[in-house]
């Protein structure tokens, strides 16, 4: 059978999203065009991420469905890619049938080789894990404002509840010429801004043979003219630098705004992690950060329900909240991980404690904020315009270098991608409205 047509599904983290488009690229050397939906597509792959317990779920249930259009005659080739695949590998074809084969993480180095014993007709996993060394080769990108950069691979923390060192592998960076040779060929397709990605940006570079860090690559990518906007993630705490701090307040163009994930404000939670860090030591480089960046702000992940969790613990989770002031915070509910050192913990916070913390969590969260973005009012700021309203009249949206995302009006038209200053005039459901000025 002739493959003619693909379509991506594409679950999980942004180091997925862009995988995917290097197996778009690959798809299309190949003479493949993206077909509007799976049900239009000869080709499915699955990128999927195995960090919580959901994602699998939904595989699970859309594997079925595949199933089922395979059952009734449908001809198509379906592949799993992404940290399932490496997690599971062979048996994903054992207990799905509807899968036609695997591509773990790192066996995306070889994706043109993979893609062709797959239209061979050949059912495989293939989730070898060999490289110490990470490098990836220019790829057709989509045009577009805004574009993920992978900078790096792995993680060596061994989070006690995270399975990424075991899918993802050891730690491994790309080196920094190949990085900006990347981000020169985005912007030349009109792209303004990069968002670096890599488990841990900050231990970028030790494994290269150039003496490089995290802080002298920021600077680099700052260095590049026709670029607007650097971000990145994400920052493991423990690794976060005074330098690092000093890097993002001296370059412009790199957001004043800094993921650094928690997870836990109880230090008996942290340790029972395995972050390396208390939370009076996680705030000390929150009040430095401030110091020497006032302006600064962070967002930050927790995971509540931890096992061990008590009222207590929850209640220093709260107080972090409080103490931080985050713009952003992304919170789930702790989901045992196979292979992680966790999953041999017992589980004993129920699910219904679990779903109350985290509701007052974000309801706390979604206050602190609504406080913080009323402070806002009648500020000048200066915006990156990332979209306009199809239906009013030089309505436009942009984002700050804080993150924070603010609908004006225009006083004429703008282009896309463009600096613009902004005056906020008031708040609604957590978001910023204002005028141009």
């Amino acid at each position: 059978m002739k493959f003619k047509s693909y379509y991506i599904h594409t679950f999980g983290c942004a180091m997925n999203e862009y995988d995917s488009e290097r197996i778009a690229a690959a798809l299309e050397r190949r003479g493949l065009i993206l077909a509007n939906s799976e049900i239009d597509a000869d080709v499915i792959i699955l990128n999927t991420c195995s960090v919580r317990e959901k994602p699998q779920i939904k595989i699970s249930s859309y594997l079925g469905k595949i199933r089922v259009q395979k059952n009734e005659g449908r001809h198509i080739l379906v592949g799993i890619t992404g940290c399932v695949a490496q997690q599971d590998g062979e048996n994903l074809l054992k207990k799905f049938n509807a899968a036609d084969f695997i591509m773990g993480t790192e066996s995306l180095a070889k994706v043109d080789e993979i893609l062709e014993r797959a239209f061979a007709g050949v059912r495989f996993a293939d989730t070898t894990m060999e490289s110490s060394t990470f490098s990836i080769d220019g790829f057709k990108r989509k045009s577009g404002l805004s574009a993920f950069v992978t900078i790096m691979k792995g993680c060596e923390n061994f989070c006690s509840y995270c399975i990424v060192p075991y899918v993802r592998g050891m730690e491994a960076s790309r080196a920094s010429q190949e990085i900006l040779d990347e981000i020169k060929r985005l912007t030349d397709i009109g792209v303004k801004e990069v968002c670096l990605l890599g488990q841990n940006v900050n231990s970028y570079g030790k494994n290269l043979a150039e003496y490089i860090d995290f802080s002298n690559l920021l600077r680099k990518v700052n260095a590049i003219n026709s670029l607007e906007r650097i971000r990145f993630v994400t920052s493991h705490p423990k690794d976060f630098s005074e330098k690092m701090i000093h890097t993002i307040a001296e370059c412009e163009k790199i957001w004043k705004f800094i993921h650094l994930p928690l997870q836990s404000g109880s230090d008996k939670i942290l340790q029972a992690m395995n972050r390396g860090y208390t939370f009076k030591e996680y705030a000390s480089k929150i009040d430095l950060t401030k110091k020497i960046i006032p302006d600064v702000s962070f967002s930050s992940d927790f995971i509540v329900g931890f096992p061990g969790e008590t009222d207590d613990d929850f209640e220093h989770t709260l107080n972090a909240l409080n103490y931080v002031g985050y713009d952003r915070v992304f919170a789930f509910n702790y989901s045992p991980r196979p292979k992680t050192k966790a999953f041999e913990m017992k589980d004993d916070v129920m699910d219904n404690i679990k779903s109350t913390r985290l509701a007052r969590l974000f309801q706390l969260q979604n206050k602190l904020y609504g406080e913080k973005l009323g402070n806002m009012s009648g500020k000048i700021i200066e915006l990156f315009v990332t979209g306009v309203s199809n239906s009013e009249n030089n309505i436009y949206t942009g984002q700050n270098v804080w993150n924070n995302t603010v609908h004006f009006k225009g006083i004429s038209e703008i282009k896309l991608g463009s600096i613009v200053k902004v005056r906020a005039e008031k708040t609604e459901k957590n978001s910023l409205f204002g005028y141009e000025v």
